[in-house]
């Protein structure tokens, strides 16, 4: 048995079990894959996967137990890989990022910047997504460290820990109503056309929770996952935004909106830091969680790696 068996059987079950789509991520041939897949399953004297005709169709109980196995195998692989580049290339090397567009455009343009200073031979990665997609980069080994509110917790495969908290801000034209409005109510909201994030990203949970729990129906007259679009639909008057508080930061360039604190109508949203467990982490790893908050010290994170999934890492 070989490395090219474990990883073949372990992206055929990445890809559905559809051979054609595992052999084009691992740019070898559809046969190769079968064949490979197969000669492990007679070296060790089981089905892996049942199959109707050549199709596979699932995987058996002794399969999922060799799949364990594989990821346990790969994983260790992938760790020596990392050692061998920390003790052999002084701290070069690449740090694949995976995070949403909010954190990638307004929490850690900084924190990259201050990571190349300390680090100049550390190329940067960065790769944008879901919160899911995020989790799922990390598990797949894209990415060394994740960033990002929703979904991450979610994932028994990653270890998270809680970096900032931030609220979400009302957005409207300057001269909207709601600008002059001194305490504002989510039956105040609930009559105007909303602009918020699509439901999968930045806090929107939330939102939805908060009316849900006062049996309101917001109107929701746009979806985006970027802030900046979001933002730019309030300024041509289609609605009253709702960002996230990074969003209104910094530059001065929102100096013709108004930004009104939600904290008290949708709570405290907490993100979230997250590695895949067990992963060996390089020193410029930890120095970059280090930068994004400094709750997350190197004896930390050391500490939640080695924790079981059960247990409370903070």
């Amino acid at each position: 048995m070989n490395l090219h068996q474990f990883r073949f059987v372990q992206e055929a079950v990445r890809r559905n079990l559809n051979l054609t789509e595992a052999a084009k991520a691992l740019h070898t041939s559809q046969p190769g894959v079968s064949k490979a897949i197969i000669e492990l399953e007679e070296e060790l004297g089981i089905e892996i996967f049942a199959r109707h005709g050549k199709r596979l169709k699932r995987v058996t109980e002794p399969g999922q137990h060799v799949l364990k196995s594989i990821e346990l195998i790969l994983r260790e692989v992938g760790n020596l890989k990392r050692i061998g580049e920390q003790y052999s290339a002084e701290d070069s090397g690449t740090l694949s990022i995976a995070t949403t567009h909010t954190q990638a455009r307004y929490v850690l343009p900084e924190k990259v910047a201050a990571l190349r200073t300390a680090y100049p031979k550390v190329n940067i990665s960065l790769h944008q997504g879901s919160p899911d997609q995020v989790a799922r980069m990390l598990i797949d080994e894209v990415a060394e460290i994740g960033i990002a509110t929703e979904s991450l917790a979610a994932y028994s495969e990653l270890v998270t820990l809680p970096c900032y908290e931030w609220q979400h801000m009302l957005v409207v034209p300057s001269d909207h109503p709601l600008a002059r409005k001194a305490d504002i109510t989510l039956e105040d909201l609930a009559l105007e056309p909303l602009i918020t994030y699509h439901p999968s990203f930045t806090g929107r949970t939330r939102i939805d929770q908060a009316f849900a729990a006062r049996r309101l129906q917001p109107r929701i007259a746009l979806e985006a996952i970027d802030s900046d679009v979001i933002k730019t639909y309030v300024r041509l008057g289609l609605g009253v935004g709702i960002v996230a508080e990074m969003a209104m930061e910094g530059d001065g360039s929102n100096s013709d909106l108004h930004a009104i604190p939600a904290g008290a109508l949708f709570g405290v949203n907490v993100a979230r830091v997250a590695f895949k467990r067990s992963a060996y982490l390089r020193n410029f790893v930890y120095k970059f969680a280090e930068l994004v908050s400094p709750k997350l010290d190197r004896a930390l994170i050391t500490r939640a790696m080695s924790s079981h999934p059960n247990d409370e890492a903070v």
